[in-house]
């Protein structure tokens, strides 16, 4: 119990430090004159955000739509990251401060007080440089959360059947329809996916955050997707409702199934544990889908060995596990006859830089393989960085994303 106490007695006096700080920040910045009327506004905006984002959890999500409540949460954090930038950037000062107050106290000699003209000076400064990240998340929540990039990617296998060469693959992944507060943008990036006439389309898990019933919005928009040989889904961590508190265990139960007739109603063939073998002319391809399987905490719903059973014979095998750590785990040092492995979870974190010259992302600190195209040996690994969004409802640096993958014999 104490120690309990300690813990949230630390925590807000950290967060009260934060607070303090940031209001200096502006106080000082600004014409005094303006003072009593900033006060208001700075303390009643974080008072309301405050308990917006205490309650959020615990009760608004389940008052309030899913994909609306979580911006009230959203933008407490990005305000709140834009004050530790200005306490980060203004406790060092008055630290240095403080050590020459002393100094002078213990040498008896009379300190030296800083201008207003600089206090100033490094109040703005440091509002300044809290608004850049600031301003990215929230540019990134306004024009990047449905800023779908279309990527391609071209791979070429020795043991490919002929038949299969130039076999085009659409790979989307992590739709996390509860996050979703639009529906034109989907449309739109659904239209442009059936445009592109593939001949076949997987999506590799996370259709939903919590519950099926986040999907039945969008089932008019994501029952459009077409492809020659159809629509391939498995499953990941959001699908099984691992992160709620159900009343009953068949609750949650139930809730899977109604998720799996979902995949009916959409006209996607789920794969769970289970494969698919494509025929061209004589000629096979296999496409395995496993059910989540990822490392640390990640539920471990999947079984490989079931859904490998009966391919042993196809040439040329594609795997759909949606947690890329399941790759060097499992599948590289036990199959080495999976030629390509997709998968997704990653999101890219939302957030990183990607060009020409460097790609980065928190992601890497956790993830060997986080997004794109990786090669060991004879096998490959594709990493979707997402369609959709799941808790910052945003994108900054990693966009959202559709790749189409061409099979090439080499």
């Amino acid at each position: 119990m104490l120690q309990t106490i300690l813990f949230f007695t630390a925590i807000f006096g950290i967060y009260g430090t934060v607070e303090f700080y940031g209001w200096q920040a502006v106080k000082t910045a600004i014409n005094p004159a303006s003072i009593p009327t900033a006060k208001w506004i700075y303390w009643a905006t974080t008072a309301v955000l405050l308990v917006l984002f205490l309650s959020y959890r615990p009760f608004l999500y389940k008052v309030l739509p899913k994909s609306i409540s979580a911006y009230f949460a959203t933008f407490f954090v990005i305000l709140l990251l834009a004050k530790i930038v200005i306490l980060l950037f203004l406790l060092p000062e008055d630290l240095v401060r403080l050590g020459k107050f002393v100094t002078a106290k213990l040498s008896g000699a009379p300190p030296t007080a800083a201008g207003i003209s600089r206090n100033q000076f490094l109040s703005r400064l440091a509002i300044v440089l809290a608004a850049v990240p600031a301003g990215s998340l929230v540019y990134g929540v306004i024009a990047n959360a449905y800023n779908y990039t279309f990527r391609k990617e071209t791979i070429k296998f020795p043991n490919l059947p002929e038949a299969f060469d130039g076999f085009r693959i659409i790979q989307i992944s992590d739709i996390h329809s509860g996050s979703f507060n639009r529906t034109a943008p989907l449309i739109e990036a659904i239209n442009k996916i059936n445009n592109m006439d593939a001949d076949l389309i997987l999506f590799t898990g996370d259709l939903v955050n919590n519950t099926s019933d986040e999907m039945e919005p969008y089932m008019h928009v994501f029952d459009k997707l077409r492809a020659k040989h159809g629509v391939i889904s498995t499953t990941g961590n959001h699908d099984y409702g691992d992160y709620v508190e159900w009343d009953t265990p068949e609750a949650k139960v139930a809730n899977f199934e109604k998720f799996k007739n979902i995949h009916k109603q959409l006209g996607w063939n789920l794969l769970l544990n289970q494969n698919v073998i494509l025929d061209r002319d004589g000629q096979q391809i296999a496409i395995i889908g496993i059910e989540n399987w990822g490392k640390g905490h990640f539920s471990k719903h999947g079984k490989l060995n079931l859904a490998y059973k009966g391919t042993e014979n196809v040439p040329f095998k594609l795997l759909m596990s949606h947690d890329p750590s399941h790759w060097d785990i499992e599948v590289r040092p036990k199959y080495p006859d999976i030629d390509l492995t997709l998968a997704g979870h990653t999101h890219g974190f939302q957030f990183g830089i990607e060009n020409k010259w460097l790609k980065w992302s928190p992601s890497e600190y956790i993830y060997k393989q986080w997004a794109g195209l990786y090669q060991e040996g004879k096998q490959y690994i594709y990493v979707n960085r997402g369609f959709g969004f799941l808790g910052y409802p945003g994108r900054v640096g990693i966009l959202p994303e559709v790749t189409e993958i061409t099979l090439r014999k080499a």
